[in-house]
């Protein structure tokens, strides 16, 4: 699956506060706790931490793709966010992060929690595309900047 499929215009956020891992990683589950019924956003971020506690996922350069599993979830779903600040995120490059692409797939999806990744990763690999991200400066042209992205 991609990223464009799961990623709503409500889940982009553009220049969010943030201080600190946590708060990041409480951020992102609350934006995605509004998209989940069936899930409040303490489940979501114990999803993300327990991932976290297995090894860091900022992956570099500046981005961190944190995702967890949730149990009885019937659809993926993704956030994205950049940070006004750069924060230490314990990426593998040592380097803060700004760019944050949070993925919440169904516990028994496995294959499409890897392809997902895989698509993600792709997309973010490409430093232009990453400065386009940074350049953004509303929630609307993230989204877009996204959408378009291939």
């Amino acid at each position: 699956m991609k990223l464009q499929d799961i990623l709503s215009p409500d889940c982009t956020i553009c220049a969010a506060p943030g201080s600190s891992k946590k708060r990041i990683l409480e951020y992102l589950s609350s934006l995605a706790a509004d998209k989940l019924a069936d899930h409040d956003t303490f489940q979501l971020l114990e999803s993300l931490v327990k991932r976290e506690r297995m090894g860091s996922t900022g992956i570099g350069n500046g981005i961190a793709i944190p995702h967890g599993r949730l149990e009885n979830a019937t659809q993926p779903i993704a956030v994205v966010i950049t940070t006004e600040e750069a924060i230490d995120f314990d990426a593998i490059d040592h380097r803060p992060v700004d760019i944050f692409i949070a993925l919440f797939v169904p516990e028994e999806e496995c294959q499409n929690h890897l392809s997902t990744l895989q698509s993600i990763a792709k997309i973010f690999r490409n430093k232009q595309f990453c400065k386009q991200v940074r350049k953004c400066e509303s929630n609307q042209a993230l989204y877009q900047l996204i959408q378009q992205a291939s």
